[in-house]
């Protein structure tokens, strides 16, 4: 039995896993998909997570056909801002950007609403109040029932909810931080800063992009078949790193010796933070889905959480001073030569103040 939870601050329950979708349309085959979809509906799974930049959208065409025949029972999630071309308002934050991706969503997914629509990621230079009227009035239009943001960092979470307070709108619900054992930063900032504005969480990549299988070794090349073999790119700036490789050999080892996959502990390990709604797995196959189901059973107790805080400290990554390149840090911004700040580098709103 799937222990549903509410969502933030919202009357709407999902699932404590949710179905990642990134696989779908390109490494999944489209039947193994469909069948994944199925079988997670029939386990109690009712959060699905697709994004509009996903295999420049087949990921959100099998999404739709898979949830088609129950549609309703599924909360659906997807994302917009990421650019799909060189054009300078195909991606953003700008209204037109935002109705343009919802509507090419809506036609993807095949369905006439969208449960959750994200911001993906935060541009640096764009404002924050243009996208949120423009998601109001989708939701007022029908066409949306809740909005959430990814990657955002504390003090964005808390100006997206103020600059809803101001509009008059609902805040969002949900927060979707990058959240594993090898990569513990969201602890600082993005969590507390959810639960305190009444967001939900719902984490992404719990097994590191499956540097957490313990599958890779340090020092040797990664299989072809692996997702690192395969050259993928934001794994290897983000997680195939020398620290984490050695970490998941430890966790594996302890794992191994309670008796269950190294890939269960890490996304139970997740799961058993009280701050964290629900952890998004993304399957390639049909067998990764049913470990995934199984990591639900896994409960973990002191000695688990030690072993762990004793590996990577609360609130850092397993490599000191690792930051994903995608989502750099904004706190410095360098003068230049002449003593004057260079204004293209920074913010709308440094800029004002």
């Amino acid at each position: 039995m799937v222990e549903y939870r509410y969502l933030g601050r919202s009357a709407l329950k999902v699932s404590p896993l949710t179905l990642g979708a990134m696989m779908f349309g390109n490494q999944t085959p489209d039947d193994v998909a469909l069948r994944i979809i199925d079988k997670a509906r029939d386990q109690g799974i009712n959060f699905i997570d697709t994004a509009d930049v996903y295999h420049d959208g087949k990921s959100e065409e099998v999404v739709g056909r898979g949830i088609k025949a129950h549609r309703d029972d599924w909360v659906v999630a997807t994302k917009f801002v990421n650019f799909h071309n060189n054009k300078p308002n195909q991606g953003g934050h700008s209204r037109k950007w935002v109705f343009q991706t919802v509507e090419n969503s809506l036609r993807n997914l095949g369905t006439d609403y969208i449960d959750i629509l994200y911001f993906h990621r935060s541009v640096f230079d764009a404002p924050l109040d243009e996208p949120m009227r423009a998601i109001a009035d989708l939701i007022k239009a029908g066409k949306l029932r809740y909005f959430g943001v990814s990657n955002f960092r504390g003090w964005r979470i808390a100006e997206v909810s103020h600059l809803a307070d101001q509009l008059g709108i609902d805040r969002p619900i949900a927060s979707q931080p990058l959240y594993n054992i090898v990569n513990r930063t969201a602890e600082a900032e993005q969590l507390p800063a959810a639960a305190a504005y009444g967001l939900g969480v719902v984490s992404y990549s719990p097994l590191a992009r499956g540097i957490l299988t313990g599958k890779y070794n340090v020092g040797e090349a990664p299989a072809a078949d692996t997702r690192a073999g395969r050259g993928d790119k934001r794994m290897h700036d983000v997680e195939f790193r020398e620290e984490s490789i050695a970490i998941a050999k430890q966790i594996a080892a302890h794992a191994q010796a309670k008796g269950i996959a190294a890939a269960d502990f890490a996304l139970a390990w997740v799961l058993n933070n009280q701050l964290v709604t629900s952890a998004i797995a993304g399957p390639r196959t049909e067998e990764h889905w049913d470990g995934y189901v199984r990591a639900l059973e896994v409960k973990l107790d002191a000695e688990d959480e030690a072993l762990v805080d004793r590996l990577v400290a609360t609130g850092h990554p397993s490599t000191p001073g690792f930051t994903d390149p995608a989502h750099p840090v904004e706190g410095r911004v360098a003068r230049s030569t002449d003593g004057s700040a260079p204004v293209a580098s920074l913010t709308r709103s440094q800029r004002v103040a």
